[in-house]
């Protein structure tokens, strides 16, 4: 802790030298800290806007993926990727202030050892030096936290007359006031002033600090999530509504316990982050309303150029002039190929299928409307294809439809084929030729099967 409360103790103790006031360079150590995390808290402040302006979508994500939180998650990243947002981003952001505060807390309660940088020997002579004076120095609870800052007040009250009492044993001390507006920071603020008869002035100005503090946290928070458009998540809301309320009450009850220095910290801290939530706020709105009405250029664009591009490519496939996609890989060549080989081959087949039956003289079976394939009757025994083109006389042709299909066999398996085949082994087996006929003729399903 003391390697990290170094450069604030430094900090405090360059700006105390340079206004003399203790007070003021508190204000200005807050205001330098700001100043300092003003790039991160940029970056977190935006990062936060834009988070809460894609909160339509990220609903309109749930709903669409709802029972299937591994897409949410991969839609939710790809969206936060295109939109260069990060949900993670504030929070990290928002949780630096809290090691700067231990560190100024750490500063505040060990002004001698942590913003003099004087050595603890400093510390035991001078309280050995007011005990003997018969002062009451606290060396444990939570009274003893605060032995540092209760001595160098001392100090400061008998600043002479330690320099010759104490000449050559307090090196590294120094002479700091630690008065602002009429009230002694380096003292805690006390409620009990109000009932044992010892309030004064400047006892209710410390008791005060608590609350001006907490009024002006719970002002910071609500002006920071005024400036912010509603997440519409209502769970979320409720959650900061609630932070809203403890925030605020726990800065009163650490203002209580510590020296009145960090409450003059906190209102300091308070006043520039209401500053900094209202002009980030009002610089970022607008730079992200160019960068959205941007954005929706270049996607309306993008857009335009695909359709653009899909009726270029209907229209070269309506001239026969597309061509082949060179990326397309091997194995879906194969395929193309493969499948373009049997489609030739069938065609070929059924055309020499054709010139057989018109050699022999042998007519194509009549099929019925209802046929699909092989399967004659796949639409119905009693299907009619102007049933509702022509509904006058769709009763009497389904009726008949229905007797014609009557006790017909439902796969398209014609003798005529059989025999085809079985005349055309003829010619090369006449000797079973007579038998295939007759077994082709008995038995229309086997036929080709036994003349082969």
């Amino acid at each position: 802790m003391s390697t990290i409360a170094k450069p604030f103790g430094m900090l405090l103790l360059w700006l105390y030298n340079l206004v003399g006031n203790y007070g003021i360079a508190i204000f200005l150590f807050a205001l330098v800290v700001k100043l300092i995390l003003l790039p991160f808290q940029m970056k977190s402040k935006k990062s936060m806007m834009r988070v809460t302006a894609l909160q339509p979508q990220i609903q309109e994500l749930q709903k669409r993926h709802e029972g299937n939180p591994r897409k949410l998650q991969e839609e939710m990243s790809k969206l936060y990727k295109e939109e260069h947002a990060s949900p993670m981003s504030g929070c990290l952001w928002s949780l630096i202030p809290f090691p700067i505060l231990i560190a100024l807390y750490s500063v505040i309660r060990q002004p001698i050892t942590r913003m003099m940088f004087a050595a603890s020997e400093v510390v035991t002579t001078l309280q050995e030096y007011f005990v003997g004076k018969g002062f009451d120095i606290a060396t444990s609870g939570r009274t003893g936290a605060y032995v540092e800052i209760q001595l160098a007040d001392l100090a400061h009250q008998y600043w002479n007359q330690i320099q010759t009492d104490l000449a050559g044993k307090i090196d590294g001390l120094m002479n700091i006031d630690f008065s602002f507006l009429g009230l002694n920071l380096g003292q805690q603020p006390d409620y009990r002033v109000l009932f044992n008869g010892q309030l004064t002035a400047a006892s209710f100005g410390l008791f005060l600090i608590p609350f001006i503090s907490a009024v002006l946290s719970w002002a910071s928070m609500k002006i920071s999530a005024a400036t912010n458009p509603s997440t519409g998540n209502a769970q979320a809301e409720a959650s900061m509504k609630s932070m809203n309320i403890m925030m605020p009450l726990m800065s009163i009850w650490i203002c209580f316990i510590m020296p009145a220095a960090m409450g003059i910290y906190w209102i300091a801290n308070s006043v520039f982050g209401i500053l900094r939530d209202f002009t980030l706020t009002k610089v970022f709105k607008k730079q992200l309303e160019k960068e959205d009405a941007e954005r929706l250029a270049r996607r309306s664009e993008r857009e335009k150029e695909l359709e653009e591009k899909r009726l270029e490519t209907e229209r070269l496939k309506a001239e026969g002039r597309t061509e082949l996609n060179t990326n397309t890989s091997k194995k879906k060549l194969q395929a193309s190929e493969k499948q373009k080989s049997e489609e030739r081959k069938a065609a070929l087949e059924r055309a020499e299928r054709a010139a057989r039956r018109e050699r022999r003289g042998i007519a194509e079976a009549e099929k019925p409307a209802s046929q699909v394939g092989s399967r004659r009757y796949a639409r119905g025994r009693a299907y009619v294809p102007d049933r509702f083109t022509n509904p006058e006389a769709a009763e009497e042709a389904t009726l008949a439809a229905a007797l014609e299909s009557e006790g017909a066999d439902a796969i398209d398996e014609t003798v005529e084929e059989s025999v085809l085949s079985a005349v055309e082994a003829v010619e090369e087996t006449p000797d079973a030729a007579a038998e295939a006929v007759e077994a082709a003729a008995a038995d229309p399903d086997a036929g080709e099967t036994e003349i082969k």
